[in-house]
């Protein structure tokens, strides 16, 4: 899948967020475009123009080492390492950069693109830094989980043409949204799952137009939307980033609002009530 201008700001902001949690006065990056290829197109603190459009392939240099690896690669003085190979040492010589770090965007187990970040003298990059790095590029991953949901939605031909796909994408959104730290694209996914909760017409499948509105905190929802998709107690926990039985109490409180026996007839009944869809 091909990286649009959507993906770019993602990339553009997860990079501002890596400078101001590690004070790395250099960061740059991009994603995949074809095959194990990545293109860097975003720049931020940077002093020249020689990094832009670069084309890192898979395994070459520090940013091709950790796409091939699919994990975080360091090297404190780049243009000597033998750690690495050294296909890009010159534009990296004319930005001036001497400890560099890289970390891969990893999405469903495969690498969609990469995160720099480096300083313009040879030294240790502690653990902080690379936490940080590694948090800003999740940050990334979670915005493309998102994206790549509402495209596959679209290119489905919506609602009716499948709602076992809609309830899953619906699920994997709701899980996701409370690990999102923009505030702005984690209202914009929750109405997403508004709406894929009402379904065509303002309603989920089978449900009355004026079904009765039950109130559900959001958490509730999470766990109820986890269920029907088949997921057990453990399994959702997992996926909420809580315990089993955190998920226990979120379910039998939905349960009881819904006057359900069971798990399933929660599940139908929030169906109903315009929860899930």
């Amino acid at each position: 899948m091909t990286a649009d201008a959507s993906d770019a700001v993602e990339v553009r902001d997860a990079l501002l967020r890596l400078r101001r949690a590690t004070g790395l006065p250099v960061a740059f990056g991009g994603l995949l475009e074809a095959g194990r290829q990545m293109r860097i197109s975003e720049l931020s603190g940077t002093a020249t123009h020689a990094l832009r459009s670069l084309v890192v392939t898979s395994g070459t240099g520090l940013g091709g080492k950790a796409v091939a690896l699919s994990r975080p690669c360091v090297v404190t003085d780049y243009s000597v390492s033998r750690q690495i190979s050294h296909e890009y040492d010159a534009p990296v010589a004319v930005e001036g950069l001497r400890s560099v770090l890289a970390v891969p965007v990893v999405v469903r187990h495969r690498v969609r693109g990469v995160l720099y970040g480096a300083l313009r003298t040879a030294q240790p990059l502690g653990g902080r830094m690379l936490d940080a790095a590694v948090e800003a590029a999740r940050d990334v991953e979670r915005a493309l989980v998102v994206r790549d949901e509402a495209r596959t939605l679209a290119a489905g031909g919506g609602p009716g043409a499948g709602w076992e796909q809609v309830r899953e994408a619906h699920a994997t959104l709701r899980a996701l949204a409370p690990r999102i730290a923009n505030p702005g694209l984690r209202a914009e996914l929750l109405g997403a799952c508004a709406l894929l909760a009402a379904g065509p017409g303002g309603a989920g499948p089978g449900a009355p137009a004026a079904a009765p509105r039950v109130r559900l905190a959001p958490r509730e929802v999470d766990v109820l939307a986890c269920v029907a998709d088949g997921a057990t107690n453990a399994v959702a926990a997992e996926r909420l980033g809580v315990t089993a039985e955190t998920v226990k109490g979120y379910l039998r409180s939905a349960m009881r609002k819904l006057r359900a026996r069971t798990r399933g007839e929660a599940v139908v009944a929030a169906r109903r009530a315009g929860w899930l869809p």
